[in-house]
């Protein structure tokens, strides 16, 4: 089904060769992701790039703190086209007036700024970049990890808020030069196996030994031909779990035809890789051989095949159960008790968001459906469009009267199922989705007060199966009916009757309009000549996930207040990390204000002459864990931590770029310690890096530091800061990146 082979290869005549005429040097220049990049690369060196955007996106989590940023740092106008969407807090019960506060500034700064504004459940953010935004051969920045518009030729790339207000402020990502990885599809799929089923076999096959962990996916070969333009944008969003950093595929009649449909023929390009482009490693997809899948809790590689998992069904539930009972001691997990009657019974399935909701998945999703039930139990199926237009051609068309008719919701364009926000099932429920994530508690549950419940990823054609059969679940290959096959007819009307339009059109006399819950980010301090960190969390798992640093579902209601959002930090990982970091930051408060802390003497005194130390070092807290930040590019998971007065995170390695240069841009030193020192410390211990600030001016990467030992003793410890660019150093001596704006505006 999938084989990666780790070892270069050439592509030849449209297939991997180990040789050619020309060496892997002048290959590399003959790839999709080469050209493309470079295009945008203001650099003048092809291996340290510095990228320039064509179009940015960002959704009502992120935008407002983007572009409080931006505005911080002397922004006057949105120097490209920046689209504003609100399909992440669009239920606006939560919280009172906060989440349309939020909306009702994104279209204040639309009009003030120039931007584009998409109103609440008009579109969710991809499904509108796919529509409007995407072009051949362009670059799109978003705040969303799953910023992936490869299928339509856009090089698309999911990044923190602090990168979006760099190129608001018309500087640029910085970034060396990725490995590209060769992504050789052939074959065609079976009726019944759809675009989850491939992405959720690739992410399975590639995550947990980081085999593309920041590269980018170019994806190549006869399978693509057979391919609707939706399979092949579900198959892409879904690369952001393998870890890459992009992706791109070639193009053909099939994407000219989709930008053609939604009338913008004049943003297709033909893309294709040169004859014996040559990829650092390749993996062969034969999308005959891909099965019906499912990922089970609490990741999308934690993944089967659906005829394995039913018929070793007890031994992977009990699994699970194990795991969720580990991670959630307050909690009694039950999935065991899905097993009856025969098969293994679902309570909810979800068909949403920017992998799920789009076009073809519900259209077959409703020719499985079509005359049938979901019966009148306790399973329940919600389909939520993509888009307006979207949901409008569904209605011309049958397929909505067709789901409504078996018993199924069909409810507004939202991201909500994705990230906690709707759809939360019921304690010990089970939900099936086609959805992005299906991380710890990501469905909205709160296990730190005893709730559980369990999400696994399926293609929606396999949930529409399971609700045929009243949510046993089912493999859509098992079952008979007959693909509908709609065309497509794209209703641009919807947009322009409901839009704002402002881009080039900047007012600067409009005034933003900020609700009580919008707020300015707290003062932050540059980095001291000495550093001393108090662990005030400690994580041995073998991953630690955004959703994790900061969780996501109600909190999002309150990303536009810095300081009442922290209050949520690591809630349900590490509930005792908020009260340790504040404990800390009242410290630091105190020596700042000239006072000298009976606990910072006593520690400074293990290192050296504590009154004249307390002058020139800094106290803040840290965390530490494995390998933090896979998952979702929001900022906040590093900000929070800076808010509570954070200065370190120490691990062995970053899960993502993008949550490292969230790290960065808010004056978070990001701390490496090589893999065989051991990390036995406990909260309380501290850790003190003398000459932090000259070490970082200097670009030393290799930095001493000491390990203060709450129960006595000090130990010696190497920390390493590798790689850091001139502007990351200058970003973290200033304190963040709104300090590094702020001190060249002066």
């Amino acid at each position: 089904m999938i084989t990666l082979h780790d070892h270069g290869t050439f592509l030849t005549n449209g297939v991997p060769q180990a040789d050619a005429s020309i060496s892997p040097a002048e290959g590399r220049r003959k790839t999709m992701a080469w050209s493309i990049l470079q295009a945008h690369n203001v650099s003048g060196d092809p291996e340290k790039l510095n990228i320039r955007f064509d179009a940015m996106v960002s959704h009502d989590i992120t935008y407002v703190g983007i572009i409080q940023q931006a505005r911080a740092s002397g922004m006057k106008e949105f120097p490209i086209p920046y689209a504003l969407t609100n399909c992440h807090n669009s239920l606006c019960a939560v919280g009172g007036t906060i989440n349309e506060d939020d909306h009702v500034f994104g279209l204040s700064a639309a009009k003030k700024y120039g931007g584009i504004y998409v109103p609440a459940n008009q579109s969710v953010i991809h499904s509108y970049a796919r529509e409007q935004m995407a072009r051949g051969g362009a670059m799109i920045l978003g705040s969303d990890s799953h910023t992936r518009y490869g299928a339509l030729g856009t090089m698309a790339v999911g990044e923190g808020g602090p990168e979006l207000a760099k190129q608001l402020l018309k500087n640029t990502w910085d970034v060396d030069y990725p490995k590209v990885v060769l992504v050789y599809l052939t074959g065609a799929p079976r009726r019944g196996v759809g675009p989850h089923d491939v992405a959720i076999a690739l992410v399975k096959a590639t995550f947990a030994s980081g085999f593309v962990n920041n590269c980018v996916l170019e994806f190549a070969g006869p399978g693509i031909a057979g391919l609707p333009i939706d399979y092949r944008n579900g198959i892409d969003v879904m690369t952001t779990e393998t870890t890459c950093l992009s992706s791109i595929w070639e193009t053909d009649g099939e994407t000219r035809s989709f930008y053609e449909t939604h009338r913008r023929p004049e943003d297709f390009r033909e893309l294709h890789p040169g004859e014996n482009a040559w990829y650092d490693k390749y993996i062969e997809i034969d999308l005959s051989k891909v099965e019906p899948m499912i990922a089970l809790p609490f990741h999308p590689s934690n993944a089967w095949t659906i005829h394995e998992f039913l018929e070793n069904a007890q031994e992977i539930l009990a699994g699970v159960e194990a795991d969720a009972r580990k991670r959630y001691p307050k909690a009694s997990p039950k999935l065991t008790d899905k097993i009856h009657d025969g098969g293994v019974w679902a309570d909810q399935g979800v068909i949403a968001g920017c992998a799920g909701g789009t076009f073809d998945n519900i259209d077959e999703a409703a020719a499985i459906l079509r005359g049938g039930s979901c019966g009148n139990g306790a399973f329940t199926l919600d389909v939520y469009p993509t888009s307006v237009p979207v949901s409008l051609e569904l209605t011309k068309n049958g397929d909505t009267a067709a789901l409504l008719e078996t018993g199924a919701v069909i409810k507004p364009s939202f991201c909500g199922p994705c990230f906690g926000a709707g759809d939360v099932p019921a304690n010990n429920g089970l939900s099936l989705r086609h959805t992005t994530r299906n991380f710890p508690n990501r469905e909205g549950s709160k296990p730190g007060e005893g709730q559980f419940a369990g999400v696994c990823l399926m293609d929606a054609r396999s949930i529409a199966a399971t609700a045929l059969n009243g949510g046993k679940i089912t493999a859509a290959t098992d079952i008979d009916y007959e693909p509908a096959h709609h065309p497509y007819h794209f209703a641009k009307e919807v947009y322009d009757n409901r839009l704002y339009y402002g881009f080039g059109k900047a007012a600067p006399s409009v005034e933003l309009v900020m609700g009580p819950n919008i707020t300015d980010w707290p003062k932050m301090q540059p980095l001291a000549d000495n550093l001393l960190v108090e662990l005030a969390a400690v994580l041995h798992d073998p991953v630690t996930t955004t959703d994790e640093l900061i969780p996501s579902g109600e909190t999002s209601s309150y990303r536009s207040n810095p300081l009442r959002l922290s209050e949520f930090a690591l809630s349900r990982r590490e509930p005792r990390y908020v009260p340790r970091a504040k404990a800390v930051a009242e410290t630091e408060a105190a020596r700042l204000s000239g006072k000298e802390p009976e606990k910072l003497k006593f520690l400074l005194d293990k290192v050296g002459n504590s009154d004249e130390l307390l002058k020139t070092t800094q106290f803040g807290s840290c965390v530490f864990a494995n390998k933090p930040g896979d998952g979702s590019a929001r900022e906040q998971a590093a900000s929070c931590q800076k808010v509570l007065g954070g200065f370190a995170n120490i691990c062995y390695e970053f899960a993502t770029k993008r949550y490292r240069s969230n790290c960065i841009n808010w004056g978070i030193l990001p701390f490496t310690i090589d893999r065989d020192t051991p990390f036995g410390y406990q909260p309380g211990d501290c850790v003190f890096v003398p000459g932090i600030r000259k070490a970082i001016e200097e670009g030393v990467e290799d930095i001493p530091a000491k390990v203060l030992l709450a129960e006595g003793g000090v130990e010696d410890i190497t920390l390493h800061v590798k790689g850091l660019t001139g502007d990351e150093k200058e970003i973290i001596l200033d304190g963040c990146l709104m300090n590094y704006y702020a001190k060249r505006a002066e």
